[in-house]
């Protein structure tokens, strides 16, 4: 019996296994060994009776182990196909759900709005109406009588009342407040509209690798556009306008240039990266890119020597675009859209004189090295040509652009939704120049004018889906795509 002792305290001692145990299985194992050893311990063979105890034993021993084994069985939840996809999803590099496109592509609109609002307060010349920069308590209108006369008094110090505002009243000072205060409070939704669920997609692992450090930079952007803008009011609100023979109170038309540019950045940036992360999505689940259901093309496609050409002069044409909007910002800032009324004469000419063009009398240095540069960012007429030259260009560009769609061989290789893009852009394009010429020939009215600085917006918009349509799917999305297509295979 001590061979016996020894026997069950080595069993005992042999790791547990993961997969079901059969009492059988134990049973037959168990007895043979420990039979075999019973001859070399006791000198002779196992009679009947020690076969049947070692079988009781045995038998008792091996249900006891089956029943501490953790068992498998054929229902266990591991092997459900639908638990099975998430063990598998769950090795695969994180890819944003469509809820992330959602959220960028909302913002963008919100950033849209934004830019249309700060024309129209721009056109009924609201922007300098609040002298101070609070971001905290600056959330809340005046409340009362008496702090509605604070606001009005702070306004009446200001170059914008004394030289050109001296008779408004206490109502009419209301309206242009609340233009400009709806401007800076919808700023501050962005912000929030952004950061939180910046935190909560990034806390929830569910933004692409590539995604927290381009978000953050416009997180902190969304800030920093909130500082200059009051960068630029600051602008109009120095004294010195007052000592200055002939001088208009009104912002920089470089810091006016500046806030505008960064707010175009920041909506193409959240509408291109919501759009990217909703193409990979499609392209990771649906096998879809650039409407083609045949995503696998997609190399063969961008590879094209036509579509490479293409999409170089697609990459061109959106910086023409934005430098396009950009002079328009200098042909806000310095009114130069009430000179020259009329199209596409400039006084009876193609082009103004030269002399009015380059005039020394915008030259600071005293040998007259800067009156080129001078006259090009603060000589109102030469801005406006300039941006007249701009807006042709692109409009030529764009019709290029179209025509170059029309092309067979690149017709055949391009895929269905970068033609459309460039089919929408040569059309906003229209649409656009349209609304140039006609606020231009009816002395800027505020309907026409806010309408072309929004349409300045959906003309970059329609570029920048351009470029998306033309975008190789993300890392992570190939890699979903791959996987996807594995387990169709084994399925």
């Amino acid at each position: 019996m001590r061979g016996i002792s020894l026997g069950v305290r080595s069993f005992h001692t042999r790791p547990p296994c993961l997969q079901p145990l059969r009492p059988e299985t134990l049973l037959s194992k168990a007895t043979s060994n420990r039979l075999s050893r019973i001859g070399p311990l006791s000198g002779k063979h196992p009679s009947a009776l020690d076969k049947a105890f070692f079988q009781t034993s045995r038998l008792l021993q091996a249900r006891h182990i089956a029943f501490r084994a953790k068992p498998t069985s054929p229902f266990d939840t591991r092997f459900f196909s639908s638990n099975a996809a998430q063990l598998r999803t769950a090795q695969l590099p994180v890819l944003s759900p469509p809820s992330v496109a959602g959220w960028l592509i909302a913002s963008s609109v919100l950033v849209f709005a934004v830019i249309v609002i700060g024309g129209v307060t721009r056109l009924t010349e609201s922007g300098l109406s609040i002298t101070e920069w609070r971001p905290i308590t600056g959330i809340l209108p005046p409340l009362s009588q008496t702090q509605w006369e604070e606001e009005f008094d702070k306004y009446k110090a200001t170059p914008e009342f004394k030289l050109l505002n001296h008779s408004m009243s206490l109502p009419e000072f209301k309206s242009i407040f609340y233009m400009e205060w709806g401007h800076r409070v919808l700023g501050r939704i962005i912000g929030i509209a952004f950061v939180a669920p910046l935190i909560y997609f990034a806390v929830r692992k569910r933004l692409t690798a590539s995604l927290p450090r381009s978000l953050t930079g416009m997180a902190l952007l969304i800030g920093a556009q909130g500082a200059l803008g009051w960068y630029m009011v600051k602008s109009g609100l120095e004294d010195s306008l007052l000592e200055t023979p002939g001088a208009v109170p009104r912002v920089s038309q470089y810091r006016l240039a500046a806030h505008l540019g960064t707010a175009f950045v920041l909506y193409a940036g959240m509408f291109g990266t919501g759009l990217a992360a909703l193409y990979d999505w499609r392209y990771a689940t649906e096998g879809a890119w650039s409407g083609l259901s045949d995503g696998t093309q997609w190399k063969k496609v961008l590879e094209n020597p036509h579509v490479r050409r293409f999409a170089r002069y697609s990459k061109g044409l959106t910086a023409l675009v934005f430098l396009t909007a950009l002079s328009g910002a200098f042909v806000a800032g310095l009114d130069a859209g009430l000179m020259y009324n009329e199209f596409p004469l400039m006084g009876g000419r193609l082009a103004p004189p030269s002399n009015e063009l380059f005039s020394r009398d915008y030259a600071k240095a005293p040998d007259g090295s800067d009156m080129w540069w001078r006259n090009i960012l603060e000589n109102p007429t030469t801005v406006q040509f300039d941006h007249r030259c701009l807006a042709m260009t692109t409009y030529v560009g764009t019709a290029v652009l179209f025509a170059m769609t029309r092309n067979p061989a690149l017709r055949a290789a391009l895929p269905p939704m970068a033609r459309r893009m460039a089919v929408s852009a040569f059309a906003m394009a229209n649409v656009q120049v349209l609304l140039g010429i006609s606020t231009l020939l009816y002395l800027v009215p505020v309907p026409l004018a806010a309408a072309h600085q929004a349409g300045s917006v959906l003309l970059l918009t329609t570029m920048v889906q351009l470029l998306v349509a033309l975008r190789r799917p993300g890392a992570a999305a190939r890699v979903w795509r791959q996987a996807m297509q594995s387990r169709a295979g084994k399925s």
